[in-house]
């Protein structure tokens, strides 16, 4: 997979997914920017896909 298809994937899961996200919504409102992006970061399963993404862009930089 290269860079470009792989930061296509990653702005389709941003679109489908983290766009209207309540869970992020609510979060961000009850604790702040930095704890709702740590939950979408670490416990979110789209969080946890848009990392393994990110790995794959970091090796192929490599």
């Amino acid at each position: 997979m290269n860079r470009k298809d792989v930061l296509l994937r990653i702005n389709e899961l941003l679109d489908t997914y983290c766009e209207e996200c309540f869970v992020k919504r609510a979060l961000r409102k009850e604790y702040g920017k930095l704890y709702a992006q740590s939950f979408c970061i670490q416990t979110c399963t789209i969080g946890e896909k848009m990392k393994q993404y990110g790995q794959l862009l970091v090796k192929q930089k490599m």
